[in-house]
């Protein structure tokens, strides 16, 4: 590992472990390559870079050599989906918990320089996050199935940082904002050279998100609360969940009454802004935002027991040279893989199964050069969602030079997506040669294909997107769903589809009722999309592809709430879209929505049973 970047990260680590008030330097990560004449040149040298072999020393440390024991599985009611629910295999009581051994087998693998972790075929128990080192390749064999504990608690038990009641937690990131939480069931913090890896998928990783911890029947989804999108298809409601309940999105009394209690030197001015109305801001889900943008320190963000910020399943923090390979991820209680500012990634040949509230697939953040090649997405989120930050948590700058190629995207929300969380910025991405395969159509249909999502209060800037030699089989949702707008806006709520029913979404007012601090307009510039093929499909009496082919959304002035003179808020620019056919959309007489977008190019694009070759604005 560079040096400059090893001392960054851990010491970050050790200054929050001293509760001392800042969260840590941030790093200068290497200039950004100039953009070739030809961009996929650009793509073809990301390629390379982050292929180079991955090395461990050929020494296996095998978890039952530290006291693993295989365990059995006994029948339980779960919730696969938003709204289904399965018998499926769970650890049976009294399962031997191979927390220590596991760790105990990286620990000892680490400290002889590094090898290979071996978790042997059979059913494992896990009660506590697996924590990765360096130089260390955890490697599941075929058939093994790794079971975490669904019980939040022992997520809270052996972190680094003791928080007294809320539990010993872990630095973590819970959608881009810095905090102290539940550790996620696989976890790296400033490591070099690490692997995690498995024979083929049966090589599973499972993190029983829709299993119930307790007698109410409650599991890690329920704790998503209330569904929030307009004529959501499949994903209407959350497993469990009923008003009253608790959530991510129920006022938690834990929280500070005013913001003047954790951030005494804001203005009334500045405080007013931040909690916006009511006390709506003292839900957990909003009140890390207002944590961060009232500048409070990562050492009084303090979650875990008492919260109900769910956890990335797999979450990398500051490491390089980081290799995911050849496993299943599944049930998982968030975001399936969330690495945040590391530098030489690549996830290759893993199948994404998860269909529960945010089970994004793989939201790289802050990260640069990186490879996701071969992978297979069936998702109740984003399949891919680039993300670099939110509110004052841009210390690690944008991700940027990322490669995605030769993967399916089966269901969920986007297919390769860019935000929401993006102020840090996001630059130099491709996508080529995937298939929107939206195989769940005909009850849970993949939302969109392409998509971009920011607002007035996520800002930052996304430039250099290239998108070519794609196929959309099934289509994506053939009907429209909306987010509510702000009063004032000129964009009527459940007027413009940009939460689902196109194929490709750029939507610059996303979900804007639920960011109190509207200030930062975002910059969206050179985009590139080419060669697209979508085909219909007959549904409730329709065939169509999509609802409409392109929705694109700028920002809306009119949700600036900030000082005056509010900044220049930018139409998006240049978009070219060619040598695409969308299909038929259900909307005909309105094939695209534009607002804010000065010129769009459509050259070769065919829709419907007609070819555009035209300028746009609007």
């Amino acid at each position: 590992m560079n040096k400059e970047y090893s001392m960054t990260i851990n010491n970050q680590r050790r200054s929050l472990m001293k509760a001392l008030p800042a969260a840590g330097m941030s790093l200068g990560l290497p200039a950004v390559a100039a953009t070739a004449p030809d961009p996929w040149l650009q793509a073809q040298a990301i390629v390379d870079h982050v292929s180079r072999p991955r090395n461990f020393r050929k020494q296996d440390f095998n978890i039952t050599a530290y006291g693993a024991k295989p365990c059995k599985l006994a029948k339980v009611k779960a919730w696969v989906s938003h709204e289904d629910q399965e018998e499926l295999g769970t650890p049976a009581a009294g399962a031997t918990d191979c927390y220590a051994a596991i760790k105990a087998a990286i620990k000892a693998c680490n400290a002889a320089g590094g090898g290979r972790v071996l978790i042997p075929a059979g059913d494992w128990y896990c009660a506590g996050p697996m924590v990765l080192l360096s130089n260390v390749n955890v490697h599941l064999a075929k058939g093994a199935h790794l079971y975490f504990s669904h019980n939040p608690e022992h997520y809270a038990k052996y972190g680094d940082i003791d928080c007294g009641k809320n539990g010993k937690l872990t630095i973590s990131r819970w959608q881009s904002n810095d905090c102290l939480n539940y550790s996620p069931m696989i976890y790296a913090h400033g490591q070099d050279n690490i692997a995690l890896t498995g024979e083929d998928w049966s090589s599973i990783l499972d993190g029983q998100g829709g299993v119930p911890f307790n007698d109410a029947g409650d599991s890690w989804w329920t704790w998503k609360g209330k569904q929030k999108t307009i004529n959501s298809i499949g994903q209407g409601t959350t497993p469990n969940f009923k008003a009253g309940k608790m959530s991510e999105n129920t006022e938690n009394p834990l929280n500070a009454e005013s913001l003047s209690m954790v951030a005494p030197a804001l203005t009334e001015e500045e405080r007013r802004l931040i909690q916006g109305e009511g006390g709506k801001w003292r839900a957990d889900a909003q009140y890390l935002p207002a944590l961060s943008e009232a500048g409070v320190p990562l050492s009084k963000r303090i979650f875990g027991v008492g919260h109900y910020l769910r956890a990335p399943m797999i979450q990398i923090i500051g490491c390089t040279n980081v290799l995911l390979q050849g496993y299943k991820v599944q049930n998982t209680p968030f975001w399936q893989h969330h690495p945040v500012h590391c530098r030489n990634l690549v996830i290759r040949n893993v199948y994404m199964h998860s269909h529960g509230p945010n089970s994004d697939g793989f939201d790289p953040e802050a990260c640069d050069h990186v490879l996701v090649e071969g992978c297979t997405f069936d998702t109740g989120d984003d399949c891919i969602a680039i993300k670099a930050g939110k509110d004052q948590d841009t210390q690690y700058g944008p991700s940027q030079n990322i490669v995605v190629q030769n993967c399916i995207m089966h269901s969920g929300h986007g297919g390769i997506t860019l935000g929401s969380e993006m102020a840090g910025g996001i630059q130099n991405v491709f996508a080529q040669k995937l298939v929107f395969e939206n195989a769940n159509w005909k009850t849970n249909p993949l939302n969109t294909a392409i998509r971009m999502k920011t607002n007035m209060n996520r800002g930052g800037y996304l430039r250099n997107f290239y998108v070519r030699d794609c196929t959309v089989p099934n289509g994506v949702q053939i009907s429209p769903s909306f987010y509510a707008s702000l009063p004032g806006s000129p964009i009527q709520s459940k007027t413009v589809a940009t939460a689902a029913g196109a194929i490709v979404t750029f939507d610059c007012d996303y979900t804007p009722i639920s960011d109190n601090v509207r200030i930062r307009p975002p910059i969206v510039d050179n985009i590139q999309i080419s060669n697209i093929k979508a085909s219909n499909i007959s549904k409730d009496g329709k065939t169509a592809s999509c609802f409409q082919a392109i929705v694109i959304l700028g920002p809306v002035a009119s949700d600036y709430n900030g000082p005056q003179p509010m900044p220049p808020v930018f139409p998006v620019t240049n978009v070219s879209i060619s040598d695409c056919d969308f299909g038929t959309p259900v909307n005909a007489a309105s094939p695209w929505f534009l607002y804010n977008v000065k010129n769009m190019t459509l050259k070769n694009v065919t829709i419907g049973d007609k070819v555009h070759n035209t300028t746009l604005s609007a």
